[in-house]
Order: C-alpha cells, then sequence, then structure tokens
C-alpha cells in the first residue's frame, strides 16, 4: 500500500482524489488546513494566504475558532472518503495538561483521528510542548507531528529531541527532516529510535537520500500537498531509492507499521 504520510485538506476535494490518483496513491494522511493556498488565483492572493501561515509559523497568532474549524472541514473530508484517509488533528499550542487532555479527548480522539499535529512551535517554545507528549502517552501515545523547517533552529530541534528521549514510548515525527538543519538532524536521531522523519519540503533532495540510506525503517513518503503534488513527491523517492524492499517501506511500509493500518 502507497501512503502518503503527510498532506493538507484541499478544495475542491475531488482535486485532492485526482491528485492520489495521479500518483497511484491508497491512502493519504490527513491534515488539516486554516489556510488554502491551492485557491489562490493571482500572485497576491496567494501571498496573502501564505502571510498567515507564517504568522501561525512565527507564533504570531493562533487562532482557536479557525483550529475548531479546520478541524471540522477535515472531518467532513474524511467521513466522505474513509478508505482514503486516515486524518492527524491539530491542537492550539501551549495548552496545560489538562487543556492537552481536554482537547485531545474532545477533539482528537471523537473524530477517530490517529496523531497529532502539525505542530507549530516558535523558535524558543519547545519547553511548551512537553505537556503535550504525556498527555499523548495518556491516549495511548498518540505519535506528535512537530514542523521543524523555518522558523525553528538547530538549538530548537535538539530541545525537541530531549522531550523525545524523556517521553521514549511517544512517536515524533519530524516534519520536513530539519529544513536547513538536516544534516545535523539526521546525526543527531540516531540514539532516538521512537523518532520518525518526514521527507516532505525539504531543503535537498540530498536530505531525504541519506535519510533512506541511515534510516530506512524510520522515513516517510509524504507530499505535503498542496505545497507539493503527491505525483513529484513520489517521483523524488522512486529516483532515489533502487532497493524495491527498501522503496516499500519508505512509500508506506514504514507509516503503515507505526499506525497499525
Amino acid at each position: 500500500m502507497v501512503i502518503d504520510s503527510h498532506a493538507h485538506v484541499i478544495f475542491p476535494p475531488e482535486r485532492q482524489i485526482q491528485l492520489m490518483a495521479e500518483a497511484e496513491v491508497d491512502c493519504t494522511i490527513l491534515f488539516t488546513s486554516t489556510i488554502h493556498p491551492e485557491t489562490a488565483t493571482s500572485l497576491e492572493s496567494f501571498e496573502a494566504e501564505l502571510n498567515k501561515l507564517y504568522d501561525i509559523l512565527n507564533g504570531v497568532t493562533n487562532p482557536l475558532n479557525e483550529r475548531i474549524r479546520a478541524i471540522k472541514e477535515l472531518t467532513t473530508v474524511i467521513e466522505r472518503n474513509p478508505e482514503k484517509y486516515i486524518g492527524f488533528g491539530s491542537i492550539p499550542f501551549g495548552l496545560s495538561y489538562k487543556e492537552n487532555l481536554e482537547w485531545i479527548d474532545k477533539y482528537i480522539v471523537a473524530n477517530s483521528f490517529r496523531g497529532i499535529g502539525e505542530l507549530t512551535p516558535g523558535s524558543g517554545k519547545i519547553a511548551e510542548i512537553e505537556p503535550l507528549f504525556r498527555a499523548s502517552q495518556e491516549f495511548g501515545n498518540l505519535p506528535l507531528w512537530v514542523h521543524t523547517f523555518m522558523p525553528l533552529n538547530y538549538e530548537d530541534i535538539k530541545e525537541l529531541l530531549l522531550l523525545a528521549k524523556m517521553h521514549s514510548t511517544v512517536p515524533l515525527i519530524l516534519g520536513h527532516l530539519g529544513g536547513v538543519n538536516w544534516l545535523n538532524t539526521l546525526k543527531a536521531v540516531k540514539e532516538f529510535p521512537n523518532v520518525y522523519l518526514d521527507m516532505s519540503a525539504t531543503f535537498t533532495t540530498m536530505a531525504p537520500s541519506f535519510a533512506i540510506t541511515e534510516y530506512p525503517e524510520r522515513t516517510f513518503f509524504s507530499s505535503d500537498a498542496p505545497y507539493c503534488s503527491p505525483l513529484t513527491a513520489r517521483t523524488i523517492i522512486e529516483q532515489l531509492v533502487k532497493d524495491r524492499h527498501v522503496m516499500e517501506q519508505v512509500l508506506g511500509g514504514n507509516i503503515s507499521r507505526l499506525l497499525k493500518i
């Protein structure tokens, strides 16, 4: 089974199904999106959507109402094609342990989502995720998917890995392979078997190449659609990997084992 392990809700929903079919993707791990850059019709409207995203990534905004709306949007899309999707639900950043438990119960577990993300901590804010690790344990160790590209730096990533070490039963997925810090990230995760590597939006194709070589059982094919098409992302993997068994694991086997699909 080919599984795109990270994509966001795309409008119209039929377009997402079409993109999956073009890439021969059987299932997509679908995340919420509070913005929809794929609907932009001009450079100006696209920039306006991205500016909203940058405000979220930089911790300028943490829109609760928009987050809840996006979760309902995700739930509706999955309900229409339950055989095509598995959901990861978002959560407001910086909640207390008790607040995390309440949110997970109401918005993650109640919607049958299988993980939590995309988490977008600002630089210097990693410590605020620690209560979420503890809350995840209470719900059977739900995987946490963290955006590790800009604005995070390598010091932030190292702090995140320390949390993974403290909570070694919780799967941590490093989104985008650490961005420009991919090389140091690949060296650092060796001692953390509960840390997995998402290969979407990587800084260079050399990053997934070395990631797969070093960690063939901990790397995930993903598109981060709509920011990349599933077909393009899959083609990159197929160009990099020559071993058929390894390719099968990266294209779906690894994430399937983690989520027990």
